[in-house]
């Protein structure tokens, strides 16, 4: 009995320390500015794509910075969430599918990510999302109707966030989750993650506030997030809307689905946008 006694005590010791990692650690676990590597390594010249440098400041004072990629003649311009870890120079294979299609695209980095300064945060992101519609809208003059949202994975949930409280033209949401807890209880369904969770990302709430038309892409092979909350995103989203759903995995869905998937953002773009390439 006091060998049973000693297990029992050893194993909820390393269960609360396991619970305050968790806790303590969740930005840690959810921002990876330094996988594979925070430095830019390189840019859309390597597709013989014109672009600029940019620098904006957010509400409290962070400096971002990003890529905007022009392309002549064009009447829509997508802002480029991204995902939760690297920076926009591993994305590139996306800015040349949006070049392809007529796009304009300002892509940038988070705070903390790549070059832009300060240290991520929930409230971060959104601030920094608003800060790159302020550069669209008032620096550049872009007409917010003429405005696509496009977030992958976390970056749909920053696209989701900010869909709610602008007029933007369209929302393309692509590997996406309906929450921050609710992904954590796939991930970790021994811990009680919705009582730990200090982030939300609530996209499943906000998605039925957009005001715009959604497109939601997802992989039913997503090995990280589950094709489950790209369906129930969908079926939260106001009218008009469209799904469409992805071939590969997480990181590569876009990539392996190919000319398909170009054919669905052309699509979309086509019947809710003034986008003609």
């Amino acid at each position: 009995m006091r060998m049973l006694f000693s297990l029992l005590t050893s194993a909820a010791l390393i269960y609360l320390v396991l619970l305050a990692a968790v806790y303590f650690n969740q930005h840690r676990l959810l921002y990876l500015p330094n996988v594979p590597a925070r430095t830019l390594v390189t840019t859309p010249a390597r597709y013989g794509l014109a672009y600029e440098n940019v620098r904006f400041e957010t509400e409290d004072g962070v400096s971002l910075h990003g890529w905007f990629l022009p392309v002549q003649g064009a009447t829509t311009t997508v802002l480029f969430f991204h995902g939760n870890a690297g920076n926009i120079s591993h994305r590139l294979d996306s800015l040349a599918i949006f070049a392809r299609l007529g796009l304009q695209v300002l892509i940038f980095d988070y705070r903390g990510y790549g070059e832009s300064s300060g240290k991520p945060s929930e409230t971060g992101t959104y601030r920094d999302a608003t800060g790159a519609w302020h550069y669209l809208t008032v620096t550049r003059g872009i007409a917010s109707q003429d405005i696509v949202l496009f977030g992958r994975s976390l970056g749909g949930a920053v696209a989701i966030e900010l869909a709610s409280r602008v007029d933007a033209g369209a929302l393309m949401v692509e590997s996406s989750f309906t929450s921050v807890p609710e992904m954590a209880a796939t991930l970790y369904p021994f811990l009680p993650v919705r009582w730990l969770a200090r982030l939300h990302y609530p996209s499943l709430q906000r998605i039925g506030d957009v005001q715009c038309p959604v497109l939601v892409l997802h992989s039913e092979n997503d090995e990280i997030i589950p094709f489950k909350h790209g369906q129930s995103l969908y079926r939260a989203a106001p009218q008009p809307k469209a799904f469409y759903v992805m071939g590969g995995g997480h990181n590569d869905g876009f990539f392996v689905s190919g000319d398909a998937y170009v054919q669905a953002l052309d699509d979309f773009l086509r019947t809710h946008t003034g986008n003609r390439n």
